[in-house]
């Protein structure tokens, strides 16, 4: 076992040190959120801040292993219709009562995110929003941060709603606090959520922008058809030698030159100098209107016409259970496999539409996909894209809906009379719907996120590195005086705008991990009841609206919406500043700060 040469003041300075580099690549988001943190726990082992002993403690919270099972029973709601048999019947009614319609919708965002996992709700609504905001004639801009922001509010009703919160009770326990029930935080989460209700109703339509989505953008317009035409250079052709983007034939209105095929070899990384040769097979996108001409000009005989194939431009959504993930998107070779090209990516407010072969696929892009519909919906399926222009028309194993709706219902009542702990009740659950077949054992853990797990045990390894060597006692001493003389609205203020400011910036499961045991200790200095400073950490990580990078469910809208990383600051700013007053106000009314 590695012993740190360190003398124990240091220890907690180099920690701390340590973490503040962590929460520096964070934001800038050099490596992934999970690289970071196991980097992070390597380097304190290895430095001796983190007892070995400690690191495999952090394995016996319960708090991941719970988040892993929802995630399985969460997948066989979604593998059964269960979430969409609602959103169907909804749709039906767009046409004779639109604001109705909309208020359904978010009634339902709201209930479901607060017992199953709120990034699927989001992904399975993202076509159902958009959809409906074509059918009135609005931007889905207009609708798509009020999706996420009533995901997010939902997530506060139970300790199940969020990771966050589940995450926060596994700390603390750990701790020696009292466990959470299930519904322990419901009525505080429910000012809350009518309080995100009366703004998004009243004042976010006045802040949310109009912007069209990147295929509005992008495309000639979703109504009129596109063929892609595939042209081959005959030998006696008078293109031969000329430079393919200085061809005029290729530069027509309507027509836009997509590829060069020579041999098994796609030459679009680079088209710049390409000269012509024979067999080159040139592919062109085209209107109905200009197909049409191709054909029957008898100018254009030195292009032997060989195929034309309807294609439709798409928009499709990367989700964390995209295998799409962490790839380059030319080593995919989409072209080759399924006949489809990339057209454009949109990531963080903005369109990338060059040396797209070299792009590293990310959670949150959206990609502006054009081919034939088939075989976008075959890349869709192999890939578990997300299209955002229409609701998945995949097949459901409808019949086992309820055995999956009761497995949630029962674990959720269950864990409320304190039958048994909520992670028993989970595995009990994802064993039932394993067994009844509502969702397959490769499915199940496709719908289980890795990276996300891995975050959690790593910041639950840097929690304890931060125990161990006295780092949270060094920040309380700093920070505990200056709280002593403040009424208890201010001592929770303080702590939940320093948990939300955090949280904005980087990971909320990260802050919350980091941030729970320092609440425990800045409590118990101050003679407290540490359950509402924990209570605080808990809100505040999961109530993250000013920024697309604090919470999923706003990375996952960012791109479908076609916002700028101002629009979530103009409209989420205000909401997070209220909903963090309001809760500082009742917090010490549900959980009195004097024991």
């Amino acid at each position: 076992m590695i012993q740190s040469f360190l003398s124990p003041g240091a220890e907690a300075f180099v920690t701390l040190g340590v973490v503040v580099l962590m929460f520096v690549l964070f934001v800038r988001e050099i490596y992934p959120t999970e690289v970071v943190a196991i980097a992070g726990v390597a380097l304190m082992l290895i430095l001796g801040l983190l007892p070995y002993d400690r690191g495999l403690e952090v394995l016996s919270n319960p708090a991941p292993w719970t988040i892993a099972a929802m995630f399985i029973v969460m997948g066989a709601l979604v593998r059964t219709g269960a979430l969409e048999a609602f959103t169907q019947s909804a749709q039906r009614k767009v046409a004779t009562n639109p604001k109705t319609t909309i208020a359904m919708l978010m009634a339902f965002v709201i209930a479901a995110s607060a017992v199953v996992n709120n990034t699927p709700v989001v992904v399975v609504m993202i076509p159902v929003f958009v959809q409906l905001a074509q059918k009135l004639n609005m931007p889905a801009s207009k609708l798509l941060i009020p999706l996420s922001y009533g995901a997010i509010l939902g997530g506060t009703l139970t300790l199940i709603g969020t990771s966050t919160n589940l995450l926060v009770d596994g700390v603390a326990r750990s701790y020696g606090l009292t466990p959470f029930t299930i519904f322990e935080v419901t009525p505080l989460g429910l000012a809350l959520v009518a309080w995100g209700a009366l703004y998004l109703r009243f004042i976010a339509p006045r802040l949310l922008p109009a912007r069209d989505s990147m295929a509005d953008m992008l495309s000639t317009g979703r109504s009129r058809m596109k063929f892609f035409t595939e042209a081959v250079i005959p030998p006696d052709s008078n293109l031969i030698g000329r430079e393919v983007l200085g061809v005029q034939l290729f530069k027509r209105e309507g027509v836009r030159l997509i590829d060069v095929i020579r041999g098994d070899d796609s030459l679009r990384r680079n088209l710049d100098g390409v000269e012509l040769q024979v067999g080159d097979r040139v592919v062109l996108r085209t209107q109905m209107t200009e197909l049409l001409s191709l054909q029957s000009n008898k100018s254009l005989k030195r292009v032997d016409q060989i195929s034309a194939v309807e294609t439709q431009t798409v928009e499709v959504l990367i989700t964390p259970g995209c295998r799409m993930v962490g790839r380059r998107l030319g080593d995919l070779r989409l072209r080759r496999r399924y006949g489809v090209y990339p057209l454009a990516v949109h990531r963080r407010n903005q369109n990338i539409g060059r040396q797209l072969d070299d792009l590293v696929v990310h959670v949150g892009d959206t990609l502006l996909l054009e081919g034939a519909d088939e075989d976008i919906q075959r890349l869709a399926q192999d890939m578990d894209l997300v299209d955002v222009t229409r609701p998945a028309a995949r097949g459901f194993r409808r019949s086992h809906a309820p055995i999956a709706i009761v497995a949630l219902l029962a674990l959720v009542a269950l864990a409320a009379f304190g039958i048994a702990p909520i992670l028993m009740l989970a595995v009990i659950a994802v064993a039932v719907v394993l067994i009844t077949g509502c969702i397959d054992a490769d499915e199940a853990f496709g719908f289980v996120d890795g990276r996300l797990l891995a975050l959690i045990f790593s910041m639950l390894a840097i929690g304890a590195a931060l125990e161990s060597t006295g780092a949270v006692e060094l920040i309380v001493r700093g920070i505990a005086p200056a709280l002593t003389q403040l009424p208890p609205f201010f001592v929770i203020w303080a702590v939940y705008l320093l948990t939300s400011v955090l949280t904005e910036l980087v990971s909320n499961n990260a802050v919350a991990v980091v941030l729970t045991p320092i609440a425990i200790a800045l409590a118990d200095a101050m003679g407290f009841d540490a359950r509402a400073l924990v209570v605080a950490v808990m809100v505040a990580a999961s109530a993250s609206f000013a920024t697309p990078i604090g919470y999923q469910t706003n990375m996952m809208v960012y791109g479908p919406g076609g916002y700028r990383f101002t629009d979530f600051l103009k409209v989420g700013i205000p909401l997070n500043l209220s909903i963090g007053l309001l809760a500082s106000a009742l917090i010490p009314l549900i959980w009195p700060l004097m024991p």
